[in-house]
């Protein structure tokens, strides 16, 4: 296994031990109920081929099994992209401590940090301006780490913000040193209970004056002359006018930018709200950046996405304990975890081509190896910036498809970590006991599922590319590209969802049998199929310290995207490929709700603002609350064939 290679100790540990591996337990029964899960996969396929093609008399019957056909194969499928995450998991971890004794201080690389957004309305500018703050107190050799943002949507409030941000700076880092305290977002520090002191007071009053200013700035929509202080600010500002809009400003574009003023070997990606919970973060990231017993086919080092503020039993499944952290401790023991979009630390030089083969960008200042000499603020290197930020500089150049992030998808995360495994290179899981990085989550149902149809869109874009999974990541990287195949492929989970939610049902109402009676041997390989898929998972979600509150919420949801956001975002999908247009890109609104807050801590169902996405499961409701009180009646009532009614109700339940 290439993660049992890389482990410099597994059972003990020296003084100068960077990091351990080791394989989870469960692997052997992993494989060995996949083995046995297989062949009753195969034989309930074989009863279905055998029903549809012997025992399907009429058109009614005969559309019934073929659609059961079709659902159990989608079903099949996934399910054995599933298995490729178990076939090989591995626990990491890492030893921050023993770095000092590995390499000096003043010798750790630099460190370029981006963090995205794009709307101020739906992501308030105090919360990015605590994302900057929280990394900027990083416990890193000051001089070494640089922060940009990447402002989307193009706003005034956003600098305005940062502005203000750089001037608290100067107070709140060597604050967070002096105090040696953990959380360094000023926000999550205010909001804790701690002991407080006259130098506390005074940096939490400086604080809130700061907030004032920008989200008085916000709600007015105008930076008014009594907040700028300076020639140089003014000057800033004097671009934004009433007919400037975001179309104005260039794509994203850190990766070139930061290349001209510091082109920093290590590259930190961050989304807007997703801070600092942990200052030795960037120590954790060099001990599998350092370790020359890893290799140099380093891409990234990958941290899970947290979130703060999930309710008890995350009744939106917000935590995405699957994506997040079952899995990507499964892909760490292949190639290691796809990209997240946030919380991943860069090599600058897997940018650039595959590990044995370096693509030279078309000018060598923005090559990861040129040396940055002159200060940031200097003519040429303020020109350089204002050329590579062009928004038509990319055109006639291999960025976005050979050289930087890959665009061409929704999702380019994903596409990205996905093309940078394909052409060779690895990444690492890296999961602390402390959350490393927390983020906000939805906290409601249509948000939730608007981010879930945009990520469906993506997905299938992928999907059904030159690039998909399927074949050419099969083709490239074996067992990994099913890995792959399983996220692009899941929106496709709302053919089966549809038909168990909608067809039994139909035909418990119609007398149609669509399942074996509970005497029938096949009513055995119905429950194992069922027991052995949710039981697996139960017990997998727990033994990763999850609750079954939180693994039942997960199910449910599971479900209620198969009959809405997976639906909509394929017809979405294609609609744009037949050319039709579309709603657009839509920004996850992160804005604090007080009231929605409070329900949502109440576990309050929230559907938000009318949708026709809550149509398809409103309907699916009624129509199994009918069907089941229908079938259930007649059970009690003693009509008609009982063990074949016990059965359609008893699989309706499941």
């Amino acid at each position: 296994m290439v993660g049992l290679r890389e482990s410099t100790a597994t059972s003990a540990t020296s003084a100068t031990t960077l990091n351990t591996v080791e394989p989870l337990r469960r692997t052997t029964l992993n494989r060995v109920f996949a083995a046995v899960y297989t062949c009753a996969i195969f034989t309930l396929l074989y009863h279905h081929a055998q029903t549809l093609l012997f025992q399907s008399k009429t058109l009614l019957s005969f559309s019934i099994s073929l659609s059961l056909l079709v659902a159990d194969m989608v079903l099949a499928f996934i399910w054995s992209t599933t298995q490729s995450f178990r076939m090989g998991p591995v626990h990491r971890r890492e030893y921050p401590e023993n770095l000092k004794k590995v390499t000096k201080r003043d010798k750790f690389p630099g460190l370029d940090v981006f963090i995205c957004t794009a709307d101020p309305y739906k992501e308030p500018p105090m919360g990015v301006v605590n994302t900057a703050l929280s990394v900027m107190a990083y416990d890193y050799p000051t001089e070494k780490i640089s922060v940009y943002i990447s402002d989307d949507g193009s706003s005034a409030f956003t600098l305005f913000a940062f502005m203000e941000a750089a001037k608290f700076a100067s107070h709140w880092l060597p604050f967070c040193r002096k105090k040696d305290i953990m959380e360094r977002n000023p926000d999550a520090y205010f909001a804790s209970n701690h002991s407080w002191n006259s130098e506390t007071e005074k940096i939490k009053m400086m604080y809130k004056s700061m907030k004032v200013r920008v989200e008085h700035v916000v709600e007015t929509g105008k930076v008014s002359d009594e907040y700028i202080t300076s020639d140089q600010e003014r000057e800033a500002f004097h671009k934004w006018t009433d007919q400037f809009t975001h179309q104005d400003h260039p794509t994203v574009i850190q990766l070139r930018v930061s290349a001209t003023m510091s082109n920093a070997p290590i590259v930190l990606t961050l989304d807007c709200d997703m801070y600092s919970n942990d200052p030795e973060t960037p120590l954790r990231a060099l001990c599998y950046v350092s370790d020359p017993n890893i290799g140099s086919n380093l891409a990234y080092v990958q941290f899970p996405q947290r979130f703060r503020g999930i309710n008890k039993n995350d009744i939106y499944a917000s935590e995405f304990r699957h994506m997040y952290e079952l899995n990507p401790k499964g892909l760490d023991g292949l190639r290691g975890p796809d990209y997240f979009g946030t919380g991943a630390f860069f090599c600058r030089r897997a940018f650039f081509g595959d590990p044995s083969t370096f693509i030279a960008p078309e000018i060598v200042e923005l090559s990861p190896d040129h040396a940055v000499k002159e200060p940031i603020k200097s003519p040429s290197i303020l020109s350089l910036a204002h050329r590579v930020v062009g928004s038509n500089y990319e055109n006639q150049t291999k960025w976005g498809s050979k050289i930087g992030f890959r665009y061409g998808s929704l999702v380019e995360d994903y596409f990205t970590g996905y093309k940078l495994h394909c052409e060779g290179w690895r990444s690492i899981f890296c999961n602390p006991k402390r959350p490393a990085f927390y983020g906000e989550a939805p906290t409601n149902m249509l948000d939730m599922l608007n981010q879930s149809k945009r990520w469906t869109i993506g997905l299938l874009e992928v999907a059904f590319s030159k690039y998909s999974p399927v074949t050419f990541g099969i083709r490239s990287m074996g067992l990994m590209g099913l890995c792959y195949s399983h996220y692009a492929f899941e929106p496709s989970l709302s053919i089966p969802i549809s038909v168990y939610a909608f067809l039994p049902q139909l035909a418990l109402l119609s007398g149609v049998a669509s399942f074996p009676k509970v005497s029938e041997p096949l009513f055995f390989l119905y429950c194992f199929l069922f027991l052995g898929a949710y039981g697996q998972d139960f017990l997998e979600f727990v033994l990763e310290g999850g609750t079954f509150g939180k693994w039942w919420n997960e199910q449910r949801i599971w479900m209620i995207r198969g009959l809405s956001s997976y639906i909509f975002g394929l017809t979405e999908y294609l609609l744009m490929s037949l050319g039709i247009s579309t709603i657009g890109f839509n920004v996850t609104n992160k804005v604090v709700d007080g009231e929605l807050s409070k329900r949502y801590d109440q576990e309050i169902f929230e559907f938000g603002a009318p949708s026709p996405m809550f149509v398809p499961m409103t309907m699916a409701a009624i129509l199994n609350f009918f069907s089941f009180s229908w079938g259930f009646s007649q059970i009690i009532r003693g009509i008609g064939n009982l063990q074949g009614l016990f059965c359609r109700c008893y699989c309706q339940v499941l």
